[in-house]
């Protein structure tokens, strides 16, 4: 059964307090966001009870101090850089977000183009935003950046770049994803607002890892397994310990560049800074909303077997290289976790064995387990008329509607139209039906069929399985039981040896 080990509630109270607190200190504040502001599905899975906005409605409170600027850079532009989670290139997870944000009726100052230098995709991204009345900046690389500090910090450097003309007290600055330039946009408006005679200061937002709970607790271990492709790596925050004898945990690249981003602060501002550890520089008050341990270490471990899966599984497709796969190994060892230890693992695995030696085959079978809230399991394979996510979908929701096996919940005639639609209208070469396709079927069909209704009501209800393929899936396959909200893993095995019709 699933358990609350997150407050929620508590935590965007005692968050927007804090960055309030914050901004009193200065008359701007520019807040760095590092990860997802909206749909935190990692923050989702590893803390139980955590609300996937929850932080984009900390900011909607917030939202008559808060403007927000988007750093996009130039070279993910050019190579059309793919989100994982939402299967779309960044430019257009720009415009995602701008429309996101207005929905929270939060006020988006900019966009901002980081090491931009002319490059024609860029620029044709630029005249899109502009034509929608969308301000853009553009960012030059800078030389030497960010250790030459004489240099960055003066006209040369800086000095070079635009200033964005801001007008609320909180800036927060945030991205498609890393490396977009965040730090040194805010770190050069600190320049020019300083030019400028105002009293600005900058602050990270980052959820993980959660520095006031242990370096090796799975909370923080999953954060690791998360960005293993990174080579993130936790750590003691030395600076802090020294400082304050106190421990907290960051990560290996915040900690290494303090020191030089704490000398560019003091440069701009001809002051010591008021930070004195990575630790202090940070904002984030996710640790506070933990109202069961227990829950959170289960959901983390549960998080990095999740991982490991996905990892082994981009291994297969040549997408990161075999250190990254024995990081996650180690990752998985000093956690004491086997892939076995996910309860729709086995299942999976087992039914496929039973289906390959009842029908003599060699390969792999594609099936799919699905882990019901209440812990029941339900399987589903691959067939001529569909694939083993549909079938899983099927005989899950007809599990949790209480409706006999035997019961057909589509007319055979419809799905044979379609895969006939598919074949010969279509010419598709693999006319077995989709998830997609039998979920709209199953919608037409719950007009007429009151069976068929009573089970169509129950799909909400598969928000939160857990789920096991035995085969890779394909990536519209993977984003619809996202969208239905299934955590699904997959074996690292082909479901054919074709390499394009899969």
């Amino acid at each position: 059964m699933y358990k609350i080990g997150f407050d929620s509630k508590k935590y965007i109270e005692e968050q927007s307090r804090y960055i309030l607190e914050r901004v009193n200190d200065y008359d701007k504040l520019y807040l760095e966001f590092g990860g997802k502001l909206i749909g935190d599905k990692h923050a989702k899975r590893v803390l139980p009870g955590f609300d996937e906005d929850a932080k984009i409605k900390m900011l909607q409170r917030l939202k008559e101090k808060v403007e927000i600027v988007i750093c996009v850079y130039a070279g993910d532009i050019e190579r059309n850089k793919i989100r994982g989670d939402y299967g779309i290139t960044y430019d257009m997870d720009v415009f995602r977000l701008i429309d996101e944000f207005r929905e929270y009726g939060l006020e988006v100052n900019s966009v901002v183009i980081t090491r931009y230098h002319g490059q024609p995709s860029t620029r044709m991204f630029i005249n899109k935003l502009e034509k929608r009345d969308i301000k853009v900046y553009t960012h030059q690389s800078l030389e030497g950046y960010p250790s030459e500090v004489d240099l960055i910090v003066s006209e040369e450097g800086f000095g070079q770049n635009s200033y964005i003309e801001t007008t609320k007290p909180i800036v927060v600055v945030t991205a498609p994803g890393g490396g977009s330039g965040k730090l040194a946009t805010c770190l050069n408006q600190l320049y020019h607002e300083n030019q400028l005679g105002k009293k600005a200061g900058y602050s990270k937002f980052e959820t993980f890892p959660v520095w006031n709970v242990p370096l090796k607790h799975p909370l923080n271990l999953a954060y690791e397994a998360a960005t293993v492709d990174l080579k993130d790596v936790n750590m003691i925050d030395n600076f802090h310990f020294e400082k304050y004898q106190e421990i907290a945990v960051n990560y290996n690249r915040d900690i290494e560049t303090f020191p030089v981003i704490k000398r560019i602060i003091e440069k701009i501002t001809g002051k010591e800074s008021v930070y004195q550890s990575p630790t202090d520089m940070g904002v984030n008050r996710v640790g506070f909303g933990i109202i069961d341990d227990e829950v959170v270490q289960e959901a983390s471990k549960q998080e990095m077997i999740r991982r490991s899966f996905t990892t082994e599984c981009d291994y297969k497709k040549g997408l990161i290289g075999e250190d990254t796969l024995y990081r996650m190994k180690i990752l998985l060892e000093e956690a004491n976790l086997k892939q076995e230890d996910r309860p729709a693992v086995k299942p999976a695995r087992l039914y496929a064995e039973e289906v390959r030696n009842r029908d003599g085959m060699s390969e792999t079978k594609a099936v799919m387990a699905f882990e019901l809230n209440d812990g029941r399991i339900v399987t589903g394979r691959s067939s001529s008329l569909m694939d083993s996510s549909s079938a899983a979908i099927l005989n899950s929701i007809k599990t949790l509607a209480n409706v006999s096996d035997g019961i057909p919940l589509l007319s055979a005639q419809i799905l044979e139209t379609i895969q006939k639609m598919k074949a010969e209208v279509l010419e598709t070469r693999m006319p077995v039906l989709n998830a997609n396709e039998i979920l709209i079927a199953l919608a037409i069909s719950a007009v007429t069929n009151p069976t068929a209704q009573v089970c169509y009501n129950q799909l909400s209800n598969l928000s939160g399985v857990q789920a096991h393929s035995t085969v890779m899936l394909k990536k519209d396959d993977e984003q619809l039981l996202r969208s239905l909200g299934i955590d699904i893993t997959s074996d690292p095995v082909y479901s054919s040896e074709n390499l394009y019709y899969i």
